[in-house]
């Protein structure tokens, strides 16, 4: 019962719950995706606040490739209520072709979670916008830290996609 709970507070680090078949955010996601490139882990710089991730910090996804052609998703954060960390596995898998960046993530079965990379470092995928729906949005990066100019661009970008950037909550990296 324990498990089941946590596993239902962290539904969806990437999302609102959704059944499939629910309307789609209206950003496209990055075409000439690699997902080769983009797996391992990532730290989370900024999000949208939200209630699944409220009260953490040392906030990292973890992507891992399978042979099934899904992508284990591993996300993992320091509870500072609860002063202890958290940890949720759930799978993820290509809404469409594999080189688009829009993927479907479920922590608890049947319900799911659009993943849409909206922005990407195209050369050595070192940050990424990722968008949910209007309301979730992460800004993300394969180091703990991201340079100001990097993520002053990335900002301007979600605000672009009409994104509340005011609200932006930039996670502590220790």
């Amino acid at each position: 019962m324990k498990k089941i709970l946590l596993m239902l507070l962290f539904v969806s680090f990437f999302g609102s719950c959704s059944f499939r078949g629910t309307k789609e955010i209206s950003m496209e996601p990055v075409q000439e995706f690699q997902i080769e490139k983009y797996l391992g882990q990532w730290y989370e710089i900024a999000r949208l606040p939200n209630w699944f991730e409220k009260d953490l910090i040392n906030v990292t996804a973890t992507y891992e490739f399978l042979n099934n052609g899904k992508v284990k998703v591993t996300n993992e954060g320091y509870n500072t209520r609860k002063k202890k960390y958290s940890k949720v596995t759930g799978m993820a898998r290509f809404a469409g072709p594999q080189n688009i960046g829009h993927l479907k993530v479920t922590f608890f079965w049947p319900f799911y979670a659009d993943y849409k990379i909206i922005e990407l470092d195209r050369e050595r995928y070192r940050y990424a916008l990722v968008a949910s729906s209007s309301k979730y949005l992460w800004i993300l990066s394969k180091s703990p830290q991201l340079d100001e100019k990097t993520t002053d661009m990335l900002v301007n970008k979600a605000e672009l996609f009409g994104f509340e950037v005011g609200k932006l909550y930039f996670t502590p990296q220790d």
